[in-house]
């Protein structure tokens, strides 16, 4: 099963008063694990970037300004991303971004239902309590301490802890020697063990099995041990 975590910085809160993607971080996950393998991708919104984003990010317009426009990178995202799950914390605000420069870039929008929001998932296992993505790694005791502005490939390999905690804990399954995507170990399900080259040597002594003797005799010969001895 393939799962993206992913997570975007934007120049502002809604897509329709005019604020576009400037960050786009996905990490894959194979049955719930890690592969190392990454999307990245910084984006020129073509409009300034506002004081209150550049504080919450710290992306700025002269950062941005060779970057490549949406249209330029939309179709090797969709090609990253594929059919899987998108893993996303308050998913409807990314997802709404997302969409709505998908339409703009004229390709087809992600379906809703493609998204798991662990925001919701957190607020479902732990409710009343604080449930942003440091409140989660403190909870969890996921080291988030390079976190000191949001940026989209950190908080997405970020999230991608907190999203295995929120669901059970690392190795949630038995698989605990899956690997990569294509090079995973799986159990072999016809496996059988093969007979000892030797056998044990016993670890009871002669004085032990003598003693075990003489008290099976004193249960008399009713005694289960009298019946399992004798084979009835």
């Amino acid at each position: 099963m393939r799962e993206i975590v992913l997570d975007t910085e934007t120049t502002g809160l809604n897509p329709f008063d005019g604020h576009r993607i400037v960050e786009i971080g996905a990490v894959e996950l194979w049955h719930q694990v890690p592969t190392g393998r990454t999307y990245h991708q910084y984006i020129n919104p073509e409009r300034p970037m506002p004081e209150e984003a550049f504080a919450v990010h710290g992306i700025s317009d002269a950062f941005l300004v060779d970057k490549p426009v949406f249209i330029a990178v939309a179709q090797a995202f969709i090609d990253f991303i594929e059919d899987s799950k998108l893993v996303i914390h308050n998913a409807s605000f990314d997802m709404r971004f997302l969409n709505a420069e998908l339409e703009w870039a004229g390709l087809r929008p992600i379906p809703g239902d493609q998204a798991v929001d662990t925001l919701e998932i957190a607020r479902r296992r732990f409710p009343g309590s604080p449930a942003s993505l440091d409140a989660l790694c403190r909870r969890f005791g996921i080291d988030n301490s390079m976190r000191d502005k949001h940026g989209a490939l950190l908080d997405s390999e970020i999230l991608a802890d907190v999203y295995l905690e929120l669901i059970g804990g690392r190795q949630s399954g038995f698989e605990l020697n899956q690997g990569s995507r294509g090079s995973a170990t799986k159990a072999q399900p016809n496996w059988r063990p093969t007979p000892r080259p030797a056998k044990l040597q016993p670890r009871v002594t002669e004085t032990e099995t003598a003693a075990h003797a003489a008290f099976i005799e004193e249960l008399g010969p009713d005694a289960l041990w009298a019946r399992f001895r004798s084979g009835s």
